[in-house]
């Protein structure tokens, strides 16, 4: 089964690749000759998932899904949640995203959050939705050099590192990704 991600992030393609079954094959937007930025101007992380996912329906008519990713913090109201990737602006700087993190939890000790993952899959003309959502701390310094995004600040419970310390199979294995990743994975599996 050849499938579409709606997503050029070649970190997200590369842990996604990774959690697939070989019956499966994973095509990216560059791959189908999908060269626009497709705008993520959804209120939610699940309307965020459904317009990239309609947009490829619409466009190339072909079987495909898209992720969107929200980092919520419950000291700050639950940001940046849907602003995740541009919280210090439209440049999507990770590092500058964390830095503006870190400077808002100072000196807060409430340092509880959950990263939350919304896939929505565009298939046989239905939409599924499937989401995976891990609880988690904010740690104060950045740790770890591996993963991408908020990683090294995220530690999840019950665990003693962070993200950016685990290996790619490690985090996927408990990861808000990883959890909607499977969901996808089993109904696309139920659908042989």
């Amino acid at each position: 089964m050849k499938i579409v991600f709606a997503s050029n992030n070649k970190n997200k393609i590369r842990e996604i690749k990774n959690q697939l079954p070989s019956t499966i094959e994973l095509v990216s937007l560059e791959d189908i000759g999908c060269t626009e930025d497709i705008p993520e101007t959804a209120s939610t992380i699940e309307g965020n998932a459904i317009l990239k996912a309609d947009y490829v329906t619409t466009h190339y008519q072909l079987p495909c899904f898209a992720d969107d990713t929200g980092l919520e913090i419950e000291a700050l109201n639950g940001e940046p949640g849907v602003y995740s990737a541009r919280y210090a602006g439209e440049a999507k700087d990770s590092n500058a995203n964390i830095e503006l993190v870190l400077k808002k939890l100072n000196n807060v000790t409430n340092r509880n959050a959950k990263f939350k993952t919304v896939i929505a899959l565009n298939i046989n003309g239905e939409q599924h939705l499937f989401t995976g959502i891990v609880k988690g701390t904010i740690t104060e310094q950045k740790t770890g050099e591996e993963g991408f995004g908020y990683d090294p600040i995220f530690q999840p419970t019950a665990h003693d590192k962070t993200f950016a310390q685990m290996s790619l199979t490690e985090k996927s294995k408990i990861s808000h990704r990883g959890k909607a990743v499977e969901e996808l994975i089993s109904f696309l599996n139920s659908l042989r």
